[in-house]
């Protein structure tokens, strides 16, 4: 069974949607990182025809199909592009078609969806959502007609509490047997419905207001695993020799002075803080004051973090990185949450899932620490767990 992801680069509405950050992750990479934790894929893919759109997929992990112009055109349909993936991929029995425009996707639901196809012995299962909305038939303009109810009875019109609503597809995702997809359908043979809760059946070609969606994701997206581990790389900003005296004369840095109150936050909530630097820097940073284990003369980063995790039992997806420069790149690739100040390298910001507003030295510490709390919060809420 392969989970896979269309995303074409040309959409007429955003210009690279599929890719455009939202709320701290590309917009595709809220489905692929809902695909790779179920664990109920043997490949997750992403079809596309866009270079930097394959770059964000593999970024995430996953495997790419370089699609075709045939089935890369505005006219193309999913069902196309889907059977051309299948006749480059003979080893693929089932696909799982998710939709890049759904963000809020959990893998809960992808689990007993899975189920559904392997143990249950339908042949497809696609997803819907239960609407409270009552129809009325179109009348078009220049036709002198009235309008008639569809779906209800205006002299007996019920209480929403009273009425069960209907089923409408939401488009998050649709599942099907190859045989099925070669014959034309994606919904056929024993075929049966997902009913989604209407707070995760966000879709982005509807909510075009991308602050609203953010807010959305926020409150109802899946965030991936808890995060126990919160590494800050200060190499470059923190460790950039600047310093000042205090009014007692004594040696002060310039750097993030906020950065206490993050770290504070992040220990409140259970979250291990740790500093690292490849620069023999202890002075400056014992200057700042900040409450938390610092390891400075680093020589490989990326080792010493899978060394720190190893002690603590943890998986890289529980930890959260925030780096500077290029040294960074591989551990911001690894970490389950990842970012950069505003004012980083280029190649640090193309491999973080967050860029903050704020430079380095002021502010980022503060603002990606409340950025994983936030996730944090939301992912307890959704787990049922009480936060401080």
């Amino acid at each position: 069974m392969a989970a896979l992801v269309l995303a074409r680069g040309g959409s007429k509405g955003i210009p690279l949607k599929n890719i455009k950050p939202l709320a701290g992750l590309p917009l595709i990479g809220w489905v692929l990182r809902a695909a790779i934790d179920s664990g109920v894929f043997q490949s997750v893919w992403v079809s596309t025809d866009h270079d930097e759109i394959e770059k964000v997929a593999k970024k995430f992990g996953v495997k790419v199909h370089r699609r075709s112009a045939q089935v890369s055109k505005d006219t193309s349909s999913s069902l196309e592009t889907i059977q051309e993936f299948l006749r480059h991929h003979n080893e693929v029995d089932i696909i799982g078609h998710i939709q890049a425009t759904s963000p809020c996707l959990h893998p809960d639901d992808l689990i007993k969806v899975s189920k559904m196809i392997r143990e249950d012995g339908y042949d497809s299962v696609f997803s819907v959502v239960r609407r409270h909305l009552f129809r009325w038939s179109e009348i078009k303009k220049g036709v002198n007609k009235v309008t008639t109810p569809q779906n209800l009875d205006p002299a007996k019109r019920p209480r929403r509490q009273d009425w069960d609503g209907e089923l409408y597809e939401n488009g998050s995702f649709y599942f099907a047997k190859k045989d099925l997809i070669e014959k034309n359908y994606l919904q056929g043979g024993k075929v049966i419905y997902y009913e989604m809760c209407a707070e995760c059946s966000v879709d982005i070609d509807i909510d075009i207001d991308w602050p609203i969606a953010e807010q959305r994701v926020l409150r109802y997206g899946y965030l991936g695993k808890e995060i126990k581990l919160l590494v800050c790389s200060i190499d470059g900003w923190l460790t950039n020799g600047h310093s000042c005296l205090s009014e007692d004369q004594k040696e002060k840095s310039s750097g993030d002075d906020r950065g206490a109150d993050g770290i504070s936050l992040l220990k409140k909530r259970g979250v291990e803080v740790w500093l690292i630097s490849e620069e023999e820097c202890s002075k400056t940073i014992s200057a700042l004051k900040l409450d938390c284990e610092v390891k400075v003369s680093v020589t490989h980063k990326r080792q010493v973090i899978e060394d720190r995790r190893n002690k603590m039992s943890l998986s890289w997806k529980e930890v959260a990185y925030l780096g500077y420069e290029e040294s960074d790149v591989d551990c911001l690739r690894e970490a389950g949450m990842s970012g950069v100040p505003a004012d980083a390298c280029a190649a640090a910001q193309k491999a973080a899932g967050y860029i903050c507003k704020s430079n380095g030295g002021h502010g980022a510490i503060q603002e990606f620490a409340e950025y994983v709390c936030l996730l944090m919060k939301t992912v307890n809420l959704a787990l049922g767990k009480k936060t401080k």
